[in-house]
């Protein structure tokens, strides 16, 4: 993040963040934490920036990881070409957690953000892409910035898959927790949104608010008001957090 000295400190008020969330309702729980509202910015093609005063921009780019790459990858494309890119992306929303690590209602912040099912059925079991000799699986924020996160906000730092298809059976669930047991929840835009910001070498991040557990589908037992909330609750702290973070620091 480009960032300015000011009275012994450092201060993100250079810093430009762009905010990428699946659905208008997270984008604006988002929205939430900033004062002053938002004002529209139109993208190429008919995709809408909410731009906030404090040099956030939020973006609702889609569901899934294909949508959230490519809005994130042409909003980033847009601010490189004005001459203003972004510094930090964030990828945000609801998620489900994995039990009981990441109980409803909690918040979680991504040290690995990881593709689940992109790879080959096979006798043997799942392979990922990688073990077919293409592409990559996961992406990694910097140390730093998880730890400053997870200490502004309270949120348990770990895995969080993507996902093409959400889980809806106990079998499944496991399935992936044996594949991935640091996983702490999974969602369907963080490893798109990471890809994208990979391409134009800006670090990113994705906080998570935890709506239903992973497991058998159960829309009774989902809380998506009350992790809509949290999200909110998560931005107004992370925000002012963020000016400390040095973004050489990479331990």
């Amino acid at each position: 993040m480009v960032l300015q000295a000011q009275e012994g400190r450092l201060t993100t008020s250079a810093a430009r963040v762009l905010v990428a969330t699946a659905v208008p309702a997270e984008r604006d729980a988002v929205a939430r934490a900033f004062p002053g509202g938002t004002t529209e910015v139109r993208l190429p093609g008919s995709a809408l920036l909410h731009r906030t005063r404090a040099g956030y921009d939020l973006l609702a780019a889609g569901v899934g990881p294909a949508p959230a790459a490519a809005g994130t990858a042409t909003a980033l494309t847009a601010a490189a070409l004005d001459g203003r890119p972004y510094t930090l992306v964030v990828s945000a929303g609801i998620a489900g957690g994995f039990q009981p690590m990441a109980p409803v209602g909690s918040l979680v912040v991504a040290d690995e953000i990881t593709v689940a099912d992109l790879g080959a059925e096979t006798a043997d079991g799942f392979l990922p892409v990688t073990e077919l000799g293409f592409g990559t699986v996961s992406h990694r924020p910097p140390n730093s910035l998880v730890r400053v996160t997870a200490q502004a906000v309270g949120a348990h730092p770990g895995a969080v898959l993507t996902v093409s298809t959400v889980t809806g059976t106990a079998a499944r669930a496991a399935e992936l927790l044996a594949r991935h047991p640091r996983a702490l929840a999974e969602a369907m835009e963080g490893f798109g949104v990471a890809e994208a910001a990979a391409a134009h070498a800006v670090p990113v991040l994705e906080i998570r608010a935890v709506s239903n557990p992973v497991g058998p589908r159960d829309r009774a037992a989902w809380r998506i008001g009350d992790a809509l909330a949290a999200l909110t609750e998560a931005f107004g702290k992370l925000v002012p957090a963020l000016e400390s973070w040095n973004p050489h620091d990479h331990s």
